[in-house]
């Protein structure tokens, strides 16, 4: 995947920090991600989730709002309503530079953000929200201690994570004045709510108060056990591929052409037409890709014909010992094989003939063993692991004979 650093210019004419993640070959669509109150673009939920899509095709831009994160600007001259614009702003940019976005994203108040800018972007196809409040004003709980300070001397300093921020009492009025409900019931696309049962923060009646007000198509995804900031790695991610499976209708068709049949006892590999190097890698039902990395001209979209040698070897050894361990009732609880493919000079072997400018491919294996195994067991599993029949194979004299074929 590709990650760049973005900017554009704000609702307020400040300069905002973004980052757009890229997947490798041609996006399947745009996603426009708005993140939570007072947190920034960097925020493990939203990196990890924008990460996840793009590995899935979709390309995501995540920004900073004004007076956060990165971007230029005073967060206590902002409310409800100029993250809006923001969000129209970060669309505008999109579709000036890349491609309009069909898909908008939004975590907590960014999630309201999103639906209620979602009539103003005319590309969005799709809004899906994270655990969003059905009203902006529920954010209010977070400061509730100083609201009356607010009102009553026009500004306060509130404590948000940890970190002081300046509201004023413009922010209250804002966002006493936005009904999502309204807004989510007049939403002309598909709406994917999800929402933790035990989210803490924004209640889960929230997420019903937005579901029964929407119109069809609409969806709901239960976030079992996850926090309302979906600290967990595993919650994020289960998002984001929930996210693309929901979105497969409402993103391009995938530009990868359908993989070459199988062969009964062999490997099919075929260009895609797609970049310079990329290829299908078909044995029996299973379909992968192989390309280059990036640095030669690939799109790094898949693993490299070397790669796929190594990855051989490393799961030959893996089942070799695998299948001793299991024979000899052996206390092995897991095998870790990691290869490294490289090219040494001749004079490294000593049984080399070709000279001392030769170069010969060494594979050089790491094996790790896990379980309740003496010193004798481990040094036999060690003598077993190089008995594997890849191993074998790339030790043996090897003939390689090519044919052209109608």
């Amino acid at each position: 995947m590709q990650s760049e650093k973005i900017e554009f210019k704000g609702a307020l004419g400040d300069t905002l920090a973004a980052r757009l993640e890229l997947p490798n070959g041609k996006p399947r669509a745009y996603a426009l991600f708005a993140h939570c109150f007072s947190c920034s673009k960097d925020i493990h939920a939203a990196s990890r989730i924008a990460r996840r899509l793009a590995r899935e095709g979709i390309a995501v831009l995540r920004f900073d709002f004004t007076g956060l994160g990165q971007s230029e600007g005073d967060f206590a001259n902002t409310n409800f309503s100029s993250n809006i614009d923001d969000l129209v702003k970060a669309a505008e940019h999109l579709a000036s530079e890349y491609e309009a976005p069909a898909i908008l994203i939004g975590h907590s108040l960014g999630g309201a953000a999103v639906i209620a800018a979602a009539h103003r972007i005319p590309s969005t196809k799709a809004v899906a929200t994270i655990g969003a409040p059905a009203d902006a004003e529920h954010v209010t709980d977070q400061f509730a201690a100083s609201v009356d300070e607010i009102n009553e001397n026009g500004e306060a300093t509130v404590s948000l994570a940890g970190r002081p921020f300046k509201i004023k009492q413009q922010f209250l009025e804002d966002i006493a004045n936005h009904t999502l409900e309204d807004s989510v019931r007049d939403l002309k696309a598909s709406l994917l709510i999800c929402h933790s049962p035990t989210d803490e923060t924004v209640g889960i009646d929230n997420a019903s108060r937005l579901f029964v007000a929407a119109k069809h198509p609409k969806s709901f995804l239960s976030l079992d056990n996850a926090d309302h900031l979906l600290t967990r790695e595993c919650d994020a991610l289960h998002v984001a591929d929930v996210i693309s499976a929901w979105a497969e209708r409402y993103a391009a068709p995938d530009p990868l052409p359908a993989p070459p049949k199988p062969v009964k006892d062999g490997v099919v590999v075929q260009e895609t037409g797609l970049g310079k190097f990329q290829n299908w890698v078909v044995n029996q039902e299973f379909a992968m890709l192989a390309d280059e990395p990036a640095s030669v001209g690939g799109d790094n979209s898949g693993m490299t014909p070397y790669g796929y040698v190594s990855a051989g070897l490393a799961a030959c050894t893996s089942m070799t010992i695998r299948m001793y361990a299991r024979h000899k009732k052996l206390p092995l609880d897991r095998v870790t094989v990691t290869v490294v493919h490289n090219k040494s000079h001749a004079e490294d072997c000593e049984s080399c003939e070709q000279g001392k400018t030769a170069k010969i491919d060494v594979f050089d294996k790491s094996i790790r063993l896990e379980g309740d195994l003496d010193e004798s067991q481990r040094q036999r599993l060690l003598e077993i692991a190089d008995r594997c029949p890849v191993h074998k194979t790339l030790h043996s004299e090897v003939q390689v004979r090519s044919r052209l074929v109608d």
